[in-house]
């Protein structure tokens, strides 16, 4: 089969030309869409939330180990809520795993808006994490299950479109509440809503039709079908589901029914395996570029940059939350045209060289931050001035960043009316801050003033541009085609799996390496560990484009082999490199 050589646009005007014949099947796809919306909101929200948990509890000031796990709380959750999911797809159905993924998202949102203390926040973090794990696997398969096959992908992809578009929305939102009294607590609770509101609209909505049938309710399965296809097309598709339950069956029947006998059974299998090696590549990849990083920190980030204001930082983060939406899009149009191996390694270089120009420009905002004045620094009240400064042998070649990295009670107020010129080291407590903004200086704990810090923004602008088309989205259409039918289960879980896990490591640590080797540092050291992903990703991920799957299997069955190493150059000259 030859490869696609440009996406199907039909696609799309057939799905906008069905659905307005039948509303039935948009309502299905929207309701169940909300689930994409819900995860994409429960992990861009904390990021701005997070500012303002930080001046409500000190402790959360003061230790950056509790924010990093306030934070990554929710994934963790996500990587039991996945897990848990699959049993609850396949024992009770898809409706019902959504109707719980739902309890757990309201359950979490009001927990984290009442809460009273960090320890609660995190619990419901995890309610929430649960949610997403669940509702992350659950969403997508419930419309690819409940969409006529014609129409199939485009329902699906807005599931991912969906997802960012709930990233860009929490940003709104927090931007929104950033005058409000509770600020935070709107933030987080605010999620309560679309999970009832997707809670209400699953309770009128069938079963999945698939399900059914493999639970042997034909009866009930064809009614529902009857009101997504055309009279002619029913018995037709049920014929279709037919023989697909029973090859699936067949098939897990070959493989061993336990979990245990199936991750067995796929590693001994050397096509399986060659899979595993390309699927956990690039989700491993996908998060140790450093993605979540920005979409779990960047009002933090920004602030680094030397933004003080959170609604400046919140204002700004909005931008980038906006181009990962954006970028889904150009993914949806450019991912058959190109292929996914060449914008992967595409994607895989701009982001590398994004990063390397982050650490120069944070690295530069740090050598070049504004200098400490024991003037400025003793102008408040005696007991103002940060002991640290005080009682330090180098305290006249102190500027505002080793003011900060000093210790965790150190805080710089800025000169007014320059914020550029000398400023002074104060203890970093509410007294201190109100003393400075009293006299109209800006207040700065986590990062210095900087006349570049508008370019670090653009940096993570055009970071994001880079990663979304190709590295964002990417990775999820690789694991979808480069296991064996009776395998895609099992790879797939095992992959998604691999990327929760890093998702957990890199937004558990961002904040302790900030601490620890600086802003700069840690950009460079992502930047190190993107370069070993794209090498990975050049010599262990083939491409899938327009082939069909016995044609990937044979391609792993021989053993891929860039081009580079190929003896011989590709006869057909298709975008697929030798085996």
């Amino acid at each position: 089969m030859e490869p696609v050589v440009k996406p199907d646009k039909t696609e799309f005007t057939e799905c906008w030309r069905t659905s307005w014949k039948t509303p039935y099947i948009m309502r299905l796809a929207f309701s169940a869409g909300i689930g994409g919306l819900l995860f994409g909101y429960d992990t861009g929200v904390i990021s701005g939330a997070l500012l303002y948990i930080r001046d409500d509890f000190k402790s959360v000031e003061k230790k950056t180990w509790l924010q990093e796990t306030i934070v990554s709380m929710a994934v963790a959750g996500a990587i039991i809520g996945a897990a848990i999911g699959g049993w609850m797809n396949d024992k009770f159905g898809r409706k019902k795993s959504i109707l719980v993924a739902d309890f757990l998202f309201f359950v979490g949102a009001i927990i984290m808006a009442v809460a009273p203390t960090p320890a609660v926040i995190i619990i419901g973090r995890i309610f929430v994490g649960l949610g997403v794990g669940m509702a992350s696997m659950t969403s997508p398969l419930y419309i690819s299950e409940a969409s006529p096959a014609r129409i199939r992908g485009a329902l699906v992809s807005t599931n991912g479109l969906l997802i960012t578009g709930g990233q860009f929305l929490s940003y709104l939102i927090n931007l929104a509440f950033t005058k409000t009294p509770g600020t935070w607590r709107w933030m987080l609770g605010v999620a309560g809503i679309p999970a009832l509101l997707q809670f209400v609209l699953m309770l009128s909505l069938p079963e999945s039709p698939r399900w059914l049938y493999g639970q042997n309710k034909v009866d009930e399965a064809r009614a529902i079908l009857e009101k997504i296809y055309s009279a002619e097309e029913v018995e037709e598709e049920i014929k279709a589901l037919q023989s697909s339950i029973e090859h699936e069956k067949a098939e897990e029947a070959s493989i061993g029914g336990d979990t245990f006998s199936k991750l067995k059974n796929a590693w001994r299998n050397k096509v399986v395996r060659r899979g595993l090696y390309a699927g956990i590549t690039v989700q491993v990849a996908q998060q140790f570029v450093g993605i979540n990083t920005v979409m779990y920190y960047s009002p933090t980030i920004v602030q680094l940059a030397g933004f003080a204001s959170n609604k400046t930082a919140l204002a700004l983060s909005l931008v980038t939350s906006g181009l990962n939406a954006v970028g889904s899009i150009v993914s949806m149009a450019t991912v058959d045209r190109y292929g996914r191996r060449k914008l992967m390694i595409i994607s895989m270089i701009g982001i590398i060289l994004c990063l390397l120009a982050l650490t120069v420009v944070f690295q530069q905002s740090s050598v070049h931050s504004p200098s400490i004045s024991r003037t400025e620094s003793t102008h408040f009240s005696g007991n103002s001035t940060c002991s640290s400064y005080l009682t330090a042998s180098d305290a006249s070649s102190w500027n505002c960043m080793t003011c900060l990295k000093a210790s965790s009670e150190c805080g710089f107020c800025a000169s007014e009316p320059n914020i550029y010129h000398p400023g002074a080291c104060l203890a970093a407590n509410d007294a201190t801050k109100g003393a400075c903004g009293a006299e109209h200086r800006v207040w700065y704990t986590k990062g210095c003033p900087s006349k570049i810090g508008g370019l670090a923004v653009a940096l993570l602008g055009l970071y994001i541009v880079l990663y979304s088309p190709g590295m964002g989205t990417v990775p999820w259409i690789v694991n979808s085609e480069i296991y064996p039918l009776r395998y895609r289960g099992v790879g797939g879980g095992i992959a998604a799996v691999s990327n929760w896990c890093s998702n957990l490591i890199v937004s558990e640590s961002f904040l302790t390496l900030t601490e620890a080797i600086g802003s700069g540092g840690t950009f460079l050291l992502f930047a190190g560990i993107s370069f070993l992903g794209l090498i990975a990703i050049y010599f262990l991920v083939p491409e899938t484009k327009g082939l069909p799957f016995e044609e990937v299997e044979k391609m792993l069955e021989k053993g891929f082999r860039p081009s580079i190493c190929s003896k011989r150059k590709d006869v057909n000259k298709s975008d697929v490199n030798p085996a």
